[in-house]
């Protein structure tokens, strides 16, 4: 008898007779009783998050094996893993062979930001000092459900008051979640009478905030200024010090959680919290709706 079958013949037995009797009974030792109950996550599946910037850099260096590669994701998007798990993530996601592809054509927006070079990021030296002038957005990963799950999460957070002005949680970080994220935002600024025209949003150059939709509703129909990072996470730092906060903070809480729906509920929850009663350091220990309501 296999061990997977002695575990699963304890699971049987365990309510009826308790669990000591049933592990004497099958000869099963408590160790392996209890390894067995743990989630065992697969290679890939832990390190999942790495899956788009090492597609990403395959794509736009195929002549870079493990070792660049670990250099370039750790300096440009500010991941810290060893060079073993980069060669292992080669091998299990095939990397080498997507390597070895025809690099694709880079899209109007790319070529923008490739042919103005550091005059794409808006941001970079400029003192803000008005609210609103100035949001920051990205992509962050959730760990929930006892941390067998896994969604995404994007705020939009004002540069001056701290305001998270629109977020959205799904399954995928996709440009569908994004604008639903904006469109949130675009209430909150219309219900304080703020107008869009002119404010600056700022991210990476991850393939939503470069793709169509993001770019169609921002820059040409909201006339909003899209401002981009040129080095990863170091070049948008105030997004990277939330989504920090507000991951460590609310840690406990999104690991209870067991469904999509329930984490989008306590996500709110907690931006909320954040809005109203959190006191920020930064402007003066208030809550950043007290900061506006004041300033």
């Amino acid at each position: 008898m296999s061990v997977e079958q002695k575990v699963a013949l304890a699971k049987e037995a365990r309510s009826a007779s308790g669990l000591a009797p049933a592990l004497a009974a099958l000869g099963l030792p408590r160790s392996t009783w209890y390894y067995h109950q743990k989630q065992r996550v697969s290679y890939p599946e832990k390190y999942q998050h790495l899956r788009e910037p090492l597609e990403a850099i395959a794509r736009a260096h195929p002549q870079y094996g493990y070792r660049r590669t670990t250099v370039e994701l750790r300096e440009v998007y500010g991941h810290q893993v060893n060079h073993k798990v980069v060669q292992r993530l080669h091998q299990a996601w095939d990397l080498p062979l997507l390597r070895g592809t025809r690099r694709p054509r880079p899209g109007g927006i790319r070529q923008a930001i490739t042919a103005v070079g550091e005059r794409a990021n808006l941001v970079a030296g400029r003192a803000v000092t008005r609210p609103f002038e100035v949001a920051y957005a990205d992509f962050s990963e959730l760990v929930y459900a006892d941390g067998k799950r896994r969604a995404h999460l994007i705020p939009l957070l004002d540069h001056a008051s701290k305001l998270v002005l629109g977020w959205a949680v799904g399954e995928r970080a996709d440009t569908v979640i994004a604008l639903q994220a904006w469109q949130q935002a675009r209430h909150v600024l219309a219900k304080r009478g703020i107008a869009m025209d002119g404010m600056i949003v700022h991210h990476d150059q991850d393939p939503v905030f470069t793709g169509y939709g993001w770019t169609a509703q921002l820059l040409l129909g909201d006339k909003v200024r899209l401002s981009y990072a040129l080095n990863g996470a170091k070049d948008n730092p105030e997004m990277e010090a939330f989504l920090s906060r507000f991951k460590t903070e609310n840690h406990s809480l999104f690991l209870e959680v067991q469904t999509l729906k329930d984490l989008i509920s306590v996500v709110g929850e907690r931006m909320d919290y954040y809005n109203e009663e959190r006191r920020h350091s930064t402007i003066g220990y208030v809550s950043p709706s007290t900061y506006l309501e004041t300033g």
